[in-house]
């Protein structure tokens, strides 16, 4: 189940939402598909309905179609599909190759998020010198040439990560709504994920990009390595017919990326053979044109082993991860431990006072830990404000600490007291990024007092009486958040907690 279209359509993150998606302990059911598009941030909510109702759904829902989760768009009297592929269909084809399963979608703040960092504009950065470099120092015909060689290498380097499991926006462009004779995939993916060549680990997608990262480096030396490359942009004719015989004649069926790659190394072989001087055959330029493609081909060759070791370690955490988020083992590990039943349940209390899930955290201002946790906590009250509520309680004592905290302390009162409750997390949330004890000084009123602690001393009081010194720590419903998980396991179990009448 490759859901491309799907994933693309609804501008999802790809390898986390298939990661999500066989981590599911009910993986691959709807349960399983509807609970990581929550995750993922887009609401949704699933139905059995009679097709004689189904003129009343909004534009956009999804269903199953053909065995296939995907995305149905109404245009007029068509309906768009989008699951592995792009199809257009009228309302009898739909009628029939789907079951009643409808889910009701619409798009929210995504809670989790994926912290990557970005390098987009390094290599456009890269990109743009190399395009200067080019054309203030080569003659017209060699600054084509080079710009050839540079759209070869970003169209290879798209192949290249699409074969690991990433989104390609220009092979989705180019081939988005050309099918296959299959149907279950389109042309393009269907001659890339089967090349068979294989030389030392390598596939013949590996090799277009080892070529275009030889071809785009000696390029910048002409005219002085034309020779070279003409040689070799002669021989890459053999790699052309090739391709052509696996599209015509293998598979029958063409890849018009590969066709735009065939026409890039086509028009290579013009420019060099009608417009490159003929010079003398230089032994060192062609030793180091050697050295260039070895070293290319060894780094393509080791990154090969790297994502693929990702890839194997990534499907064996996701089939451990089915144990793991599995709710009633998680049940049950909550629930073994024994309840605390806390008399103060009023200081720094928010979100519905009528909710049936309430989360307490045990905390501290100097914790480093604890700024995830509150983070975790706001992110959740957002998500979910009319069926959690929560509760912030700070391990403080009079004894061990300072004017500018109790200072601290009293203003936090103030705030909750006096302010909304996002204010109120805004405050903290600032104090843990800067730990500057003036941060929320804008948000309090000139007449602010110094507020009564004791409240806070007693909750401190109940957390030490209840064992609970070490921070941060989660509280659900009087019991302790299993050791056994991770505090962010919390966002994978919230919707069932709250659905769950026995707890």
């Amino acid at each position: 189940m490759i859901l491309d279209k799907l994933i693309n359509y609804l501008k999802l993150d790809k390898q986390e939402f298939i990661f999500q998606f066989n981590s599911h302990p009910n993986y691959p059911s709807a349960l399983a598909f509807s609970d990581t598009l929550n995750f993922m941030g887009l609401k949704n909510e699933a139905y059995e309905l009679d097709k004689e109702y189904w003129d009343e759904l909004p534009e956009e829902f999804i269903t199953i179609v053909d065995q296939s989760f995907s995305v149905v768009k109404k245009t007029g009297t068509q309906y768009s599909i989008y699951s592995d592929t792009t199809q257009i269909i009228n309302k009898k084809e739909l009628y029939q190759k789907t079951s009643e399963f409808v889910l009701l979608f619409e798009k929210t703040e995504n809670v989790y998020q994926r912290y990557i960092y970005d390098f987009k504009y390094f290599i456009y950065s890269i990109i743009l010198i190399f395009i200067l470099y080019s054309a203030l120092n080569h003659i017209w015909y060699e600054f084509i040439f080079n710009i050839l060689s540079l759209v070869g290498l970003y169209v290879s380097l798209e192949i290249y990560n699409q074969k690991f499991g990433n989104t390609s926006s220009i092979i989705n462009t180019i081939c988005g709504n050309i099918p296959s004779v299959n149907q279950n995939t389109n042309s393009c993916n269907k001659i890339i994920s089967e090349d068979k060549a294989h030389i030392l680990g390598l596939k013949f997608s590996d090799f277009s990009l080892i070529y275009f990262i030889g071809l785009s480096i000696l390029g910048l030396f002409l005219p002085t390595t034309s020779f070279i490359i003409k040689g070799f942009t002669f021989a890459s004719a053999i790699a052309i017919a090739y391709s052509l015989y696996i599209q015509a004649v293998k598979e029958k069926q063409f890849c018009l990326v590969c066709l735009l790659i065939i026409s890039i190394l086509t028009l290579q072989i013009g420019v060099s053979f009608f417009l490159f001087e003929s010079l003398i055959f230089n032994y060192n330029i062609l030793l180091l044109a050697i050295i260039l493609w070895l070293t290319a081909a060894a780094t393509i060759i080791y990154l090969n082993i790297i994502f693929q070791e990702k890839e194997t370690l990534q499907k064996s955490n996701a089939r451990n991860l089915r144990f793991k988020r599995n709710y009633d083992i998680f049940k049950r590990e909550l629930l073994e431990n024994e309840r605390i039943n806390f008399k103060d349940n009023q200081t720094f209390s928010l979100g519905s006072k009528d909710a049936k899930i309430h989360i307490s955290l045990v905390s501290n201002l100097y914790c480093g830990f604890c700024k995830e946790a509150h983070k975790i906590l706001k992110d959740l009250l957002k998500k979910y404000p009319n069926d959690i509520s929560i509760q912030i309680r700070f391990n403080y004592t009079l004894e061990r600490t300072d004017e500018k905290l109790n200072r601290l302390i009293s203003k936090l009162i103030y705030l909750y007291k006096n302010k909304s409750e996002d204010i109120f997390l805004d405050a903290i949330e600032d104090w843990f990024i800067s730990r500057n004890k003036n941060t929320i000084k804008a948000n309090i009123d000139e007449n602010f007092n110094q507020e009564d602690l004791e409240p806070l001393v007693n909750i401190s009081k109940e957390n030490s009486l209840a064992g609970l010194n070490f921070t941060p720590v989660f509280i659900i419903n009087g019991y302790q958040f299993p050791e056994k998980y991770d505090r962010e396991d919390i966002y994978y179990f919230i919707e069932d907690l709250i659905e769950d009448e026995n707890i």
